[in-house]
């Protein structure tokens, strides 16, 4: 791991940390694609997977009484039943085609999570787990459920701070899911993995954002920060796809 891809994914992880401290979602927005440039699909992915554990518990601990904690339990339990599937396809599909799988997850998820017109208010408990499902699978597959969990709260009308507090535990659940199914399954084998001294560098760098993101809440609007994260992950989303595709023809 040359030191230029150790500052990329330095630089990801702070910036997905400072805003998802802000809006409630980034670090799978702006991490997944970007380390899945620097680091290839498999282990950028899996990487993205486990920072989204560090930052959500981190994060969680500053929001915990704003919690849903019914909602989340329901998302945290079905979210299994994406993950596990999820670790299979990855484990199958070649560096190029999971490059092009990752880039257009997050650019269809990103379209169709604000491209959709005003949806109904639905709130039963049979959505809330199927947003947990596919949650689990996006995570999973491509590093990025926050579009599953937005169009849910978009049907659910549910209330900022509560959803950006409950994502916090969901996010790291669901890192934690990935992380075992693909370990599981062998998606991610042990000799595959960036050596043991980048987690700290990832734990002190998503304690620097999340103090970042504390120190800039009262000025940065959470909607400007969130329109932020968008405009990283589509541009990183869009270069996943075109280096995948080049990969195919090479």
């Amino acid at each position: 791991m040359t030191a230029a891809v150790i500052l990329i994914a330095v630089a990801a992880v702070f910036v997905g940390s400072t805003l998802q401290r802000l809006s409630g979602t980034g670090v799978g927005l702006v991490v997944a694609p970007t380390l899945a440039l620097a680091m290839g699909p498999h282990v950028g992915v899996f990487v993205a997977n486990s920072t989204t554990v560090i930052s959500g518990f981190l994060i969680m601990l500053a929001v915990i009484r704003e919690v849903d904690w019914k909602r989340f339990w329901i998302l945290a339990v079905c979210a299994a039943l994406g993950a596990f599937p999820a670790a299979l396809l990855v484990r199958d599909l070649s560096s190029a085609w999971l490059n092009i799988v990752v880039g257009a997850v997050v650019l269809f998820a990103l379209a169709l999570t604000f491209g959709m017109p005003r949806l109904p208010r639905l709130t039963s408990s049979a959505l809330t787990a199927a947003a947990g499902i596919v949650g689990g699978f996006l995570n999973t597959s491509a590093g990025v459920a926050a579009p599953a969990m937005v169009i849910y709260a978009r049907f659910a009308r549910w209330e900022q701070r509560s959803f950006a507090a409950t994502l916090q535990p969901t996010f790291m659940t669901m890192g934690i899911l990935s992380v075992a199914a693909k370990l599981s399954v062998g998606a991610t084998t042990i000799d595959q993995l960036p050596p043991w001294w980048l987690l700290p560098i990832i734990v002190i760098t998503v304690l620097l954002g999340i103090w970042l993101g504390g120190r800039l809440a009262r000025r940065v609007p959470a909607p400007q920060a969130r329109r932020l994260a968008i405009a990283l992950a589509g541009l990183g989303g869009a270069v996943a796809i075109v280096r995948g595709a080049l990969m195919l023809v090479a």
